[in-house]
């Protein structure tokens, strides 16, 4: 697999997302390639954004969540939003250039698609891929890693029930996380300060393209979770 960082103009609010990407990635995205893209751009095309002012952030927070957790420090609240465990509903205060609130975008998998779409169409590409990527924490450990809000074009996961190991065991339950894998690889290129690379071209990648994205193939509830013992009672009760 090789991956490719394209660096960038700083995006605008309420900028032409396709444009954007037309203007940068032009040359550089093939036929089986996988384009990332950072959700804060996504974002700013589509205006998902607040004025600081006069907003109490905890409120926003809870507005914002789909299941809120609590309080959990260092000014960080745990929730549940876009079926991913994230701080503070993914809001983002870091790279506005009006110092505003960054919200996640209202439907990131009509986002991707539509991406997709229009991309597939300007390079006349029959298979390609869409992955809009954020960044966050995993239990017990220090530091931020990616992770995939949305992808469109390919499927999100390679099953290997069935498989046997290194020695002829067959394999009941391995199931292996393309896209977030793909999306922990791009945010390693995208960087988290001012490095202006919101692009990330994906080459060679062992995902299986298709023209009918799967968004729930990736989903699973909290009820089913392998982590459900971890999660404070009231987190199976919506707000």
């Amino acid at each position: 697999m090789r991956m490719e960082p394209i660096y960038t103009d700083i995006f605008s609010e309420g900028e032409s997302l396709i444009n954007f990407i037309i203007k940068h990635a032009e040359g550089k995205l093939k036929e089986k390639s996988v384009l990332a893209i950072t959700s804060k751009i996504v974002s700013l095309a589509e205006n998902c954004t607040l004025n600081k002012e006069g907003i109490d952030k905890k409120k926003l927070i809870q507005k914002e969540s789909e299941r809120y957790l609590g309080e959990i420090g260092y000014g960080c609240h745990l929730t549940i939003k876009h079926g991913l465990l994230v701080p503070s509903a993914g809001i983002d205060e870091s790279n506005s250039v009006d110092n505003k609130y960054i919200l996640y975008p209202k439907n990131p998998f009509a986002s991707a698609e539509k991406i997709c779409r229009e991309v597939k169409k300007k390079f006349s590409l029959n298979d390609f891929g869409v992955i809009i990527t954020d960044s966050r924490t995993f239990p017990l450990r220090k530091g931020v890693i990616g992770v995939a809000l949305a992808y469109s074009g390919f499927k999100a996961l390679k099953s290997l029930i069935g498989k046997e190991d290194l020695f002829g065991r067959p394999l009941r339950i391995t199931t292996i996380n393309l896209v977030d894998a793909l999306a922990a690889s791009a945010v390693l290129l995208m960087g988290e300060g001012a490095e202006r690379c919101p692009l990330v071209g994906l080459y060679e990648t062992p995902v299986v393209f298709t023209n009918k994205t799967d968004k729930t193939e990736l989903a699973i509830s909290v009820e089913e979770d392998l982590y459900k013992p971890l999660y404070p009672p009231r987190v199976f009760t919506d707000r």
